[in-house]
């Protein structure tokens, strides 16, 4: 009878560490695919904010903007970083017109590039955390995946644009205040 509790408790142990596996195997797993999905919607930004710029550059006739935002557009995979670090440097010495409709979605997506990076960041931290562990290295649980790698570009702040003058609707008329009955 006593050998049948250790047979028992080592069953429940072989369970109890399956289950933990897989979990972990599925954990390593979601933070990869999240990962790479968080480099396609950053690279997806990093597109729109080239294209933003170049129409930038057309509308005030800035050659060295255009040219930064098509090397942006058209740069190799080992290239993009250095091509987006020159486009923000030509973005950072320009100043905006406020009126301008081009250079507001230059604005809101450079804004957008900052938010996806810090997501992307954020991810591949976590991703490269989980391939640290030692069950995860020893059983080899993240092989099927490439290593996410960081995106290293400098900040891209844009300037502060005021709001776009709107001319005011009717105003609504006032509300009666309710009693209680």
């Amino acid at each position: 009878m006593p050998r049948m509790w250790w047979v028992v408790g080592v069953v429940v142990l072989a369970a109890i560490f399956s289950a933990y596996l897989g979990w972990t195997a599925q954990r390593v797993e979601r933070l990869h695919a999240r990962a790479q999905s968080a480099e396609r919607a950053l690279d997806a930004h990093l597109v729109r904010r080239a294209a933003a710029a170049a129409v930038v550059a057309e509308h005030g006739d800035r050659v060295e903007l255009y040219a930064a935002a098509r090397l942006a557009l058209d740069a190799d995979p080992g290239d993009r970083e250095s091509a987006e670090n020159d486009l923000t440097r030509q973005l950072r010495a320009m100043n905006l017109d406020p009126q301008d409709p081009a250079a507001r979605a230059l604005v809101n997506t450079s804004r957008r590039v900052v938010l996806a990076r810090q997501v992307h960041t954020d991810l591949v931290r976590d991703a490269l955390s989980a391939r640290r562990r030692v069950l995860v290295r020893v059983l080899r649980l993240s092989r099927r995946h490439p290593r996410p790698e960081y995106f290293d570009i400098v900040e891209p702040t844009m300037p502060e644009l005021p709001p776009p003058l709107t001319v005011p609707g009717p105003t609504p008329p006032p509300q009666r205040p309710v009693q209680a009955v």
